[in-house]
């Protein structure tokens, strides 16, 4: 099933280059094929056991390289079956968005397939050298899609995204070969490496593997100051991929940490989580601050991705602050960020897109340029709000769940970088009301008379991201057991 999850959309790209598709034929097609491992996730999710003591379920395991102690390995715990699935409908509403593919309809379908491929196999690979390999696929995807899709400035952007973001993971990658070196007999099995901690006890050594590792995940998450890669590829991209870029890319740094350091070097992270703390802090109130200050939608948007991948990281750090001592409160912390993944995901994939909307109608990502939108464009206004407000940290939406739960965990354990961090939830409510009021408030520019509201594929695709946004506000019991019970095991509570 998981690996059908992963071959079904890379079986679709390869099929899309064959040249007979006419745009709507290959649109339609990748659709369809975008929504198979929705399905096929969906579907683990109903097989998945909130009450099993094993972390992680639905394995399958085929050898590859025994003498190295490498192989296929896949599976899931309720942090990859969360953060997967949400991948799986980002990909779908990404592939079903309407863009203009620039006349070449076959090869944007295509890589936006073989993009879900390798994210689907990074989220639920269990086996370190799989998930390496799968991490730097991903750049080749994002990679050509904002070079040859993107906006003015497009490959300059691409470019830059490729470079700092290879630089970190080569550097995650001696990590990864300091971590493994360390098990006797060698293995990349994630589980194996789970249960052995291979490098505890060993100071300097363990604390450069956790610094290698950090980095590479940190360029990708992205924290301050590794994060000047993620405007100009947020502002060139072409919405949809815009909307991975924040939805799924990022979240494969956030993801790593929880997987790695946090689960494989439990001693060590406790040593360092207070640094990482702080720089999650400095991220969280730098990005709000300098969202703040910005003219143009997208880049925006873009630095909100900053601060609330900073509430993420910050929620790991808390988990993984003590080795023991208020599980419950660490566990909560270990949960919210998880649940902030999902949530922000759905609900920053829902702006982009949104941009893209502003984009195809005015042609323009200047705030100035747009207002008194709200008389005219009932739906693209509804969207948009509701997505602001959940962004914000609306209570009854998404982002209410997961910040709570970040700042009441991260309270028990770090209490005034908790305190801290909270000026970044008021200065972010700030710059989006400020965003919504230039928008769609004050008076209607005459050139925006005839501005047309949501087609109904638009309406359709962000109605489904954002009923998701509402369902997870008004009734998380659905995602936080599932999360709950592998953020139990990884805390030991």
């Amino acid at each position: 099933m998981l690996t059908a999850a992963i071959l079904v959309p890379l079986a679709g790209a390869v099929a899309l280059l064959v040249p007979r598709w006419s745009q709507r034929s290959a649109r339609l097609f990748a659709v369809a094929v975008a929504a198979v491992p929705l399905l096929l996730l969906v579907a683990a999710w109903l097989r998945f056991d909130i009450g099993s003591d094993a972390l992680f379920q639905l394995v399958e395991e085929v050898e590859w390289i025994p003498t190295l102690g490498v192989a296929y390995r896949v599976g899931v715990d309720g942090i990859a079956l969360a953060v997967a699935a949400t991948s799986a409908l980002l990909f779908t509403a990404a592939v079903a968005y309407p863009v203009d593919t620039q006349g070449r309809p076959r090869g944007y379908y295509a890589w936006l397939l073989f993009l879900e491929a390798v994210s689907l196999g990074l989220f639920l690979s269990l086996d370190l050298l799989v998930f390496y390999v799968f991490f730097d696929l991903s750049l080749v995807g994002m990679y050509f899609l904002i070079a040859r899709w993107g906006h003015e400035g497009a490959r300059a952007a691409a470019l830059k995204f490729f470079l700092y973001t290879l630089a970190g993971s080569l550097v995650m990658l001696l990590a990864i070969l300091g971590l493994v070196l360390a098990t006797d007999p060698i293995t990349f099995s994630m589980p194996e490496l789970i249960a052995r901690q291979p490098l505890a006890g060993q100071g300097t050594r363990a604390g450069m593997v956790l610094l290698g590792l950090l980095f590479g995940l940190g360029v990708k998450t992205p924290v301050v100051p590794l994060h000047t890669w993620l405007p100009p590829a947020h502002v060139d991209a072409p919405a949809p991929a815009s909307a991975i870029l924040a939805g799924v890319l990022l979240k494969m740094g956030t993801f790593g940490m929880i997987r790695i350091p946090f689960s494989m070097m439990r001693d060590t992270f406790s040593r360092y989580a207070l640094a990482l703390a702080i720089v999650a802090v400095v991220s969280i109130v730098y990005g709000a601050l300098v969202a703040l200050g910005q003219e143009h939608l997208k880049r925006r948007i873009a630095y909100t991705s900053v601060n609330h991948m900073g509430y993420t990281v910050l929620g790991i750090a808390a988990a993984g602050g003590l080795l023991s001592g208020s599980e419950q409160a660490r566990q909560l912390a270990l949960t919210g960020a998880t649940v902030e993944m999902v949530a922000h995901g759905l609900i920053t994939g829902a702006l982009f897109l949104i941009t893209g909307s502003f984009w195809q109608r005015g042609g323009t990502f200047d705030l100035d340029a747009y207002g008194g939108l709200a008389g005219r464009t009932r739906g693209l206004t509804g969207a948009t709000v509701l997505a602001a407000f959940a962004s914000l940290g609306l209570p009854g939406l998404a982002g209410f769940v997961a910040e709570f739960q970040i700042f009441v965990g991260t309270f028990a354990v770090y209490p005034v970088l908790a305190g801290i961090g909270l000026l970044g939830v008021l200065i972010t409510a700030a710059l989006f009301l400020q965003m919504l009021q230039r928008l769609f408030f004050g008076d209607l520019p005459e050139r925006w008379s005839a501005f047309p509201d949501l087609r109904p594929s638009e309406a359709a695709t962000l109605g489904v991201m954002l009923a998701f946004v509402v369902a997870i506000g008004v009734y998380p019991r659905w995602l936080l057991d599932v999360v709950h019970a592998a953020s139990g095991v990884l805390i030991g509570s």
